[in-house]
């Protein structure tokens, strides 16, 4: 997710899934390392969501940090979204395969 205006400045927050547990915080960060994160992501086809707002309610947790179960609706549309983008339902991750990220920014 990214929020960028005169006054704020650009954050990237990265989501690790594994289909088992809620997603968790596996990066954030703004200015050159929301950059980079966001260059990490596109060069391996991550998909990215842009929302302001959630990037900013997301950058104040930790890393490794559960997503609150407030986001849950939120979270799984954006999850359900990077799916289907790929062609892909949660059940076609097959067990013992690396988890999905997606990179919010």
């Amino acid at each position: 997710m990214t929020s960028e205006t005169e006054q704020q400045s650009r954050a990237a927050v990265a989501l690790k899934y594994d289909g088992e547990k809620a997603p968790t915080i596996s990066a954030t960060g703004t200015h050159e390392l929301a950059e980079e994160i966001i260059r990490i992501a596109r060069e391996n086809n991550v998909p990215l969501y842009e929302n302001a707002e959630l990037a900013s309610i997301l950058a104040r947790l930790s890393l490794n940090e559960e997503i609150p179960e407030s986001l849950y609706r939120v979270i799984a549309e954006i999850l359900a979204f990077a799916f289907h983008i790929r062609g892909l339902t949660p059940e076609d991750r097959k067990p013992g395969t690396p988890p999905d990220d997606s990179v919010n920014q």
